[in-house]
């Protein structure tokens, strides 16, 4: 079997942050033939009605394949398109590396090396890709999919090969992580959860876009984007994000790729959490 060179998966990486065109890899699948449409459901019958609308116009002119996920814990409210759709994960995979780090760091009670956070925070607040590919590394395949067995995140498959940034996620297992992050439960600590939202609340200036756009100003933030252009289905943008306050507690995910530039891409996902936050302040 022929093994991919240190230097080319290194080369790989580093593209995964900064946008460099990766060609001779396969690339997710596109979606079906069949446009699908947002699908809402929410103890406030009026609110996942208005969501509905507003998101589906808020995509009505835009190209590209684009994925959405909402939830809010206060009203039941959840919202959906394309939630199996696979994509390249870029950047998003980082949150699930550090909840798999600190998810096998509890198996013997022990704090993360002074090591492990600076390249944890190197990581989630400045998108490092050398960082990251340390991590995945160490913890090779069987911690990563380890972990992605207990979060029950069955859609998501690991990027072989070193190629962590061609991870294929979901809005399902994205929204899956995100909830694991927001609420107690059995496979994070209630520690973990709070030092990965930390990480996420210090994202620097430059990579504060996506899910966060739009948000009143009561309502605290924690995100992390992904962005990387391939020869096939152009950028992949991609954000994932907690938001809580104004009487909501939600988390959000927005997936797409064929978008033509990178800040295409931006402006789509924000345009749909422009009208998520919207909404939700409004109920």
């Amino acid at each position: 079997m022929t093994r991919t060179p240190a230097r080319r998966r290194g080369l790989v990486a580093t593209a995964l942050g900064t946008g460099v065109l990766i060609t001779g890899v396969a690339a997710a699948a596109p979606a079906s033939a069949a446009t699908p449409t947002v699908s809402c459901t929410s103890s406030k019958a009026a609110l996942a009605t208005k969501l509905k609308n507003d998101i589906t116009a808020a995509l009505a002119n835009r190209k590209g394949t684009i994925a959405v996920g909402l939830y809010d814990r206060s009203t039941n409210t959840t919202c959906t398109l394309r939630a199996s759709t696979a994509y390249d994960s870029a950047s998003v995979v980082k949150v699930t590396v550090l909840a798999t780090l600190l998810w096998d760091a509890q198996k013997t009670n022990r704090a993360l090396t002074s090591r492990e956070k600076s390249l944890a925070t190197a990581m989630i607040t400045k998108s490092d890709n050398a960082s990251t590919s340390t991590l995945w590394k160490q913890l090779g395949m069987t911690k990563i999919k380890g972990f992605l067995a207990a979060a029950r995140m069955t859609q998501t498959k690991p990027g072989a090969n070193g190629y962590w940034g061609l991870t294929q996620i979901t809005v399902t297992d994205e929204q899956k992580l995100l909830k694991l992050l927001t609420a107690h439960n059995t496979v994070l600590t209630d520690d973990s959860r709070y030092y990965i939202r930390k990480l996420m609340s210090q994202v620097i200036s430059s990579q504060r876009w996506g899910t966060p756009y739009g948000r009143p100003a009561d309502v605290t933030w924690h995100v992390k984007n992904g962005w990387l252009s391939r020869a096939t289905y152009g950028w992949r943008v991609h954000s994932v994000g907690t938001f809580k306050g104004g009487g909501h507690d939600y988390v959000m995910t927005v997936l797409t790729h064929g978008n033509s530039t990178m800040n295409y891409g931006i402006t789509t996902i924000q345009g749909v959490a422009k009208v998520i936050h919207r909404d939700l302040a409004a109920s």
